[in-house]
């Protein structure tokens, strides 16, 4: 398994390398193209009793137009690729509905983690994208601009979005020095957890990946916390986890584990959804 092309959505006022930096050096360890995407939509126009108060003119598409496409020398700057390996794309488009689009050409995609913003046209919301893409997804926090993965933990629970997860997070786990698969169990549930995981660990270790593995029984610390500080024990920088989450009535609702990972996780998530 390789990744062989990697997509990084870049918000179209961004200063910051963040998850852009992070996509340069995933791309130099698997030799992988980058896509880079950026889109933002015109607004509708604004009325009120049947009077158009405001409305998006001909030449504010075209600031949008030069926007856009101006940022493409920024982005081949921050990722400091061979021009050859770096294509860009961008769209007058809704940001989620586009990336959701484009990433039919990706192997991994690689957005900045950010809170959902109801400024729907020009930001792109990155956890609503994860369950609709069909890609796995590397969300990158705020001030993280590098991946090791050196040391990965991964989030065990025995579902689709899991088995996915680690599937999609072979070419991480293989090059890891030390991965940890945890699952978090009931009391009740201890020996048929102790199964999962060695089964797990040992369909990895086939793959060639170096790894331990462990159950803890719920007590009243959250199991996205625990996650979390078990990554910093462990000196963790990446956890693979699936994305647990639905749509109902155009809002997304997550998992705890999910919302947890995607709100407090302060190192980079790789989830399949």
């Amino acid at each position: 398994m390789s990744v062989a092309s990697v997509m990084v959505y870049v918000d179209s006022e961004q200063q910051e390398a963040g998850q852009v930096a992070v996509a340069g050096s995933v791309a130099r360890t698997f030799g992988s193209a980058v896509l880079g995407v950026s889109a933002m939509a015109v607004e509708p126009p604004f009325a009120a009793e049947g009077v158009i108060i405001e409305q998006t003119t001909q030449e504010d598409i075209k600031r949008l137009e030069a926007t856009l496409s101006a940022k493409e020398a920024w982005f081949k700057k921050v990722l400091g690729l061979p021009s050859e390996s770096i294509e860009w794309r961008w769209a007058l488009d809704y940001p989620t509905e586009f990336l959701v689009e484009q990433a039919r050409a990706a192997d991994l995609v690689i957005v900045k983690r950010r809170p959902h913003t109801a400024r729907h046209a020009r930001f792109l919301d990155p956890a609503g994208a994860m369950l609709r893409m069909g890609r796995p997804t590397l969300s990158v926090p705020e001030r993280v601009t590098e991946l090791s993965g050196d040391r990965i933990v991964v989030g065990w629970k025995d579902t689709r979005e899991a088995r996915l997860a680690v599937r999609d997070a072979m070419p991480f786990l293989t090059r890891a020095s030390q991965v940890t698969i945890a699952e978090i169990c009931t009391s009740s549930d201890q020996d048929a957890a102790r199964k999962r995981v060695r089964d797990v660990a040992g369909y990895l270790k086939r793959h060639g990946v170096q790894c331990q593995h462990e159950i803890r029984v719920h007590t009243a610390e959250p199991d996205g916390d625990y996650l979390v500080r078990l990554a910093f024990d462990l000196g963790a920088d990446l956890i693979v986890a699936g994305g647990y989450g639905h749509s109902r009535l155009g809002e997304w609702i997550f998992g705890g584990m999910t919302q947890t990972l995607l709100q407090q996780a302060p190192v980079c998530l790789l989830m399949s959804h």
